[in-house]
């Protein structure tokens, strides 16, 4: 696999994450209550820098 396709599937998945994180936000704010919503709020926090990461990483490379 070259170099640029490998960079394509790694943006590809830090957006499924952000995808992730932005609908695991949602759900934590207005459908959950009690520990999973701290549960759920974390997680998406989580996914979120990890998404952030990755692209940083694959734009500066």
């Amino acid at each position: 696999m070259s170099p640029g396709m490998l960079k394509m599937w790694i943006s590809i998945a830090g957006m499924a994450l952000m995808f992730l994180a932005i609908i695991t936000i949602y759900f934590s704010r207005y459908k959950l209550k009690g520990i999973l919503r701290l549960l759920s709020a974390i997680l998406a926090y989580i996914f979120m820098i990890i998404a952030g990461l990755t692209l940083l990483i694959v734009f500066f490379t």
